[in-house]
């Protein structure tokens, strides 16, 4: 076994080899990665002694131990934003210098050839990442004497190896699709920016003392970054690359694909709706158990929350609830302050956004930003089991009378988010990327009519004026 793994992989060590040789030899990349690894840390270390000799100053220590952790994330996170160019034009790049044709002419396999420029692409900004973090480390200790615990150490290298692997594996996806380094380069916002987010979201983490939550966001980076390695591995084509050699936009053979796969050949709303039931029969069971599932795992992960974020006791009374203190017209106004359309919109807004987040994270983050209602469901049932009152009951009135069409709304649109993730990562023989992405925004356009934007109108209605009635009922005095 180990033999085969060898006889498999040592072309793309040999390529990767070739690369990483031929990148350390042009000074115009190694001098400024190490000039900027070695400046940046010494600058984050003359922050860090400024800060905490200020926040000290005020009685407020625990600012600055937070900063210390969050600097050396910065350190380790900026060689791999500098090192993004290498990544960029490892195949496009190559493509332009006209120093491609002998390396795609060898009898190397196109996964092969593909995993060789990843991996050689991934070493410089790793070393460089590794080479800042030991900068920064051995400098902030002699300067404040600050050492991280062994624990949050291995969290901060392994965030940075995985998003160094996310980045790079993006950016190689770009270089082996596009005609241009400067298409690529462009395409490259679509990298940064969501991590540049990614880094703001794991800040307040740090600021916030709850390192655990790092070790779930490296799980999500590295089905994240798998998605990307699949989904580069099965569009890579070699024939393809040299052939091409400008992206032009036909739209109308887009707008021809797009609707033959929404229409599907009918012509009668009755006949679409059996089309559409038919491709959730056939395609779409094991999104819509995924999405279930994440749902789940939503509520599960809010009840976990209430243990943290503990619930004030005197927010709610539990002996008004029981007297049926809660009068009608409170009860109108909490659930009527919007119309229904106004709700309805809400909803669509949300599961849009959840989708254009899904587009670019393989439907990872769609189903996160759909999982969050419920983890407030979650929250809020264990909150109100803790200080005596029925969570079921909680459920009944204020989740289920609207939840039977809203949560059914949003497994079905969480799935079509997973199935265009999926479709994405993992396109069907002889499809383009482009012919890909099509159908699959077909399918998510299908449903979301279909289906989703109904549902949603229909949960929106009962939620103004059949859920506070529930409400009363069993809470009204």
């Amino acid at each position: 076994m180990f033999s085969n793994l060898q006889r498999r992989f040592s072309p793309a060590l040999m390529v990767t080899r070739r690369e990483v040789r031929d990148q350390f030899r042009d000074w115009r990349i190694i001098v400024p990665i190490v000039i900027l690894t070695l400046f940046f840390p010494a600058l984050m270390n003359f922050t860090a002694r400024v800060a905490i000799r200020f926040v000290q100053s005020y009685g407020a220590p625990i600012i600055g131990e937070r900063l210390i952790p969050f600097l050396l994330m910065i350190v380790g996170f900026f060689p791999i934003s500098i090192s993004l160019v290498i990544a960029l034009e490892s195949f496009v790049g190559e493509k332009e210098r006209h120093s491609i044709e002998p390396l795609l002419s060898s009898p190397l396999g196109d996964g092969q050839l593909y995993l060789g420029k990843l991996l050689a692409a991934i070493v410089p900004p790793l070393l460089g990442s590794y080479l800042g973090i030991s900068v920064y480390l051995i400098g902030v200790n002699r300067q404040v004497g600050w050492a991280p615990d062994s624990m949050l150490l291995i969290q901060i290298v392994l965030l940075t190896s995985i998003q160094a692997l996310v980045m790079v594996s993006g950016a190689v996806v770009l270089s082996a699709q596009t005609t241009s380094v400067r298409a690529a380069n462009l395409l490259a916002s679509f990298i940064i920016i969501p991590m540049a987010l990614l880094i703001q979201g794991e800040s307040i983490v740090m600021f916030w003392g709850r390192y655990y939550i790092l070790w779930w966001v490296i799980a999500g980076l590295m089905v994240v970054a798998g998605l990307l390695i699949r989904s580069g591995l099965a569009y890579f084509n070699r024939e393809e690359l040299l052939g091409r050699e400008l992206d032009a936009l036909n739209f109308r053979w887009g707008w021809r694909l797009f609707s033959s796969e929404l229409i599907s050949g009918v012509r009668s709303p009755l006949a679409w709706y059996r089309s559409l039931a038919g491709l959730l029969r056939q395609k779409m069971l094991l999104p819509i158990a995924l999405a279930a599932l994440a749902l789940v795992v939503g509520v599960w992960v809010g009840g976990a929350q209430a243990k943290v974020f503990v619930l004030p006791s005197d927010l709610i009374n539990i002996q008004s609830i029981e007297k049926g203190v809660i009068q009608e017209p409170q009860i109108m106004q909490f659930f009527t302050v919007a119309g229904v359309g106004t709700v309805w919109l809400h909803n669509i807004r949300a599961v849009f956004l959840a989708s254009v987040l899904g587009l670019f994270s393989f439907g990872v983050l769609g189903v996160i930003v759909l999982m969050l209602p419920l983890v407030l469901v979650g929250y809020f049932m264990a909150s109100i089991a803790g200080i005596g009152m029925s969570p079921l009951l909680f459920l009944s009135a204020f989740v289920l009378p609207h939840g039977i069409l809203e949560i059914p709304a949003i497994v079905l649109a969480g799935a079509a988010i997973l199935r265009m993730g999926a479709t994405m990562a993992t396109p069907a023989s002889g499809q383009t990327v482009g012919e890909a992405f099509m159908r699959a925004f077909a399918v998510w356009m299908k449903i979301f009519i279909g289906l989703v934007i109904p549902l949603l109108l229909g949960a929106a209605f009962l939620e103004v004026y059949v859920t506070p009635r529930v409400v009363m009922f069993l809470f009204g005095g």
